[in-house]
């Protein structure tokens, strides 16, 4: 017959949501598990009692000295010393202690944790990574938090932490370590044996040992790391409680939408668990799991589902704008949503090019969305996806804001459109759409020209407005031809477009039209030049410079 399992005593740390912290508790009473609470004092005595009187009497229930527990001090040593001592005093059948906090959450039977531990019945499971090789420490010291002195809050005393560390760098100030100990750090939250634990807490030298950790940064993070490598048989070095952190080494939340990522952990308890994560609670601390399929531990897609998170946190998602994530400029993802499809003359080259532009790529194409006096949406419509508006007014407060939010709020369906000149063209969105790894833009040099001829305006006018079309043009390309350009450029020459219109057209749309569609609309006519060389010599002998019509040439016939 085997032998029972060696039953596991829980040290829990608590300083809020001390309703969660019952019913954890709760949980662990209901497996055998003697339980001792350490209550931070700065909890007001009358939430205090009313945890005790919610917990009722409990034969394997004791509460132990408080004491106020600042983050990173050394009382939380003490709290936990003064909690562990209880507990081994007080339930000598005890042989693993684990050190959770009231944050802490059970996710999977406390009967798996029992029997695990009964198969290693001489093992320690805690985190303890010497310092040389303690590269996971995010935005904090590593060697100096041991050979340096600590007197200063880093949290209320920012200024005077960091001054005070400056000061004892230049004076090359350097504590020497306690033989035999070399230190070691990891995770607060530890399983050790009562015999480890014992010899740690009744160690001959433990007031040495504590006099040098008591100068120490964030002591929760060394102490019983490193003394367990003195004193320890055989350690397997990892936390039984799934922790993640962010890049300022800050704990993340679990929520209830993280139920089904939980049960795929290999651990054994969560932390931190959001106090309100009512479905994470009600379902880990009843019976549902221990009936439920085994679900295949999956450390692996945890570390990347937070990667991911870190990342985007970092990052951004990708063309979302809003006042609480504003994606850094030299963010490396995309800077809208999806790609899209910008076309820059083509429509006073072809007949109805719009609408056969929607035909064979299957969107619905846009005209000239930063037209000066309306925004052209697809056949006119005056509100779009997100409650975008046709107004200039709003569209001009910030265009580029306007395409970014246009694309959001429709993603995932590629937006195509119209832009050249004669369009509100600001050098920032013009900048904003070249370095855009998700635009295509395609132009025809010159086209404003052929779209001017069939105007019926005086000469002067045409000219002045000639003039104008040229310099918006020009600067237009001149941003398309920098060397940090990122979307994918396509100029032409207007009497390259002309001469080839099929060769160049389907260079110009790329992958965004299939094969059978442009075999079942075909090209678009080509708009009647024949006009356009009369229209140029008039406009050069009114003094039109020949550099404007440069561009705007036809080839020879």
């Amino acid at each position: 017959m085997s032998a029972p399992a060696a039953p596991v005593g829980i040290v829990m740390l608590c300083h809020t949501a001390l309703r969660r912290a019952a019913q954890v508790a709760r949980f662990w009473l209901a497996a055998g598990c003697p339980v001792v609470m350490h209550i931070d004092r700065a909890v007001a005595e009358a939430e205090v009692q009313a945890l005790k009187a919610d917990l009722g009497p409990q034969p394997l229930l004791r509460f132990s000295e408080r004491h106020r527990c600042a983050w990173g001090s050394w009382h939380l040593i003490t709290a936990t010393q003064d909690a562990a001592t209880l507990l081994l005093h007080e339930f000598p059948q005890v042989g693993h202690v684990l050190l959770t906090s009231g944050s802490c959450l059970p996710i999977r039977p406390a009967q798996d944790l029992i029997a695990h531990l009964s198969k290693h019945p001489e093992t320690d499971f805690i985190e303890s990574v010497a310092i040389d090789h303690a590269t996971w420490i995010m935005g904090g010291l590593s060697e100096e938090r041991f050979t340096l002195y600590f007197p200063f809050d880093w949290r209320r005393q920012r200024w005077v932490f960091d001054r005070f560390v400056d000061l004892q760098r230049k004076l090359g100030v350097r504590r020497k370590i306690p033989a035999p100990l070399r230190p070691h750090m990891g995770s607060q939250w530890w399983c050790l044996t009562r015999a480890t634990l014992q010899a740690i807490l009744s160690d001959p030298a433990r007031a040495t040992y504590e006099r040098f950790f008591r100068q120490n940064w964030i002591p929760d993070e060394s102490y019983f790391q490193t003394l367990a490598r003195l004193h320890g048989r055989e350690i397997e070095s990892r936390s039984l409680t799934l922790v993640k952190f962010d890049r300022h080494g800050r704990p993340n939340l679990f929520y209830d939408d993280h139920l089904q990522l939980l049960r795929r952990s290999d651990c054994f308890l969560a932390r931190k668990i959001w106090p309100e994560a009512e479905r994470l609670y009600a379902f880990f601390l009843s019976a549902q799991p221990a009936k439920l399929e085994p679900v295949a531990a999956d450390p692996a897609k945890i570390d990347r589902y937070f990667e991911l998170a870190e990342k985007q946190r970092l990052d951004g998602r990708a063309g979302l704008y809003m006042q609480s994530r504003y994606p850094r400029e030299t963010s490396a993802s995309s800077k809208s949503a999806g790609p899209y499809s910008v076309f820059t003359g083509f429509e006073n080259v072809f007949e109805n090019f719009e609408f056969w532009l929607g035909q064979v790529t299957g969107t619905r194409a846009h005209g000239h969305l930063f037209a000066p006096e309306k925004v052209q949406f697809h056949r006119g419509a005056k509100v779009w996806h997100g409650a975008i508006s046709d107004s200039a007014a709003i569209r001009d407060y910030n265009p580029r804001m306007f395409l970014t939010n246009l694309l959001w709020a429709t993603r995932p369906e590629r937006q195509c459109f119209l832009h050249g000149p004669g369009d509100v063209m600001d050098g920032p969105l013009g900048w904003f759409m070249a370095t855009d790894t998700n635009a295509q833009i395609s132009v025809i040099r010159g086209a404003w020209m052929l779209g001017l001829s069939q105007r019926s305006q005086p000469e002067q006018e045409l000219i002045s407005l000639a003039g104008q079309l040229h310099r918006q043009e020009q600067d237009w390309i001149a941003q398309l031809s920098s060397r940090w350009v990122l979307a994918r450029i396509r100029i032409f020459s207007l009497a390259e477009m002309i001469e080839e219109p099929r060769k160049h057209l389907l260079d110009a749309l790329g992958d965004t039209a299939s094969e059978a569609a442009l075999k079942a609309h075909g090209l678009p006519p080509v708009m009647d030049a024949t006009q356009l060389e009369g229209f140029m010599t008039k406009l050069r002998n009114q003094g039109l410079p020949a550099q404007v019509l440069k561009d705007c040439q036809l080839p020879a016939r």
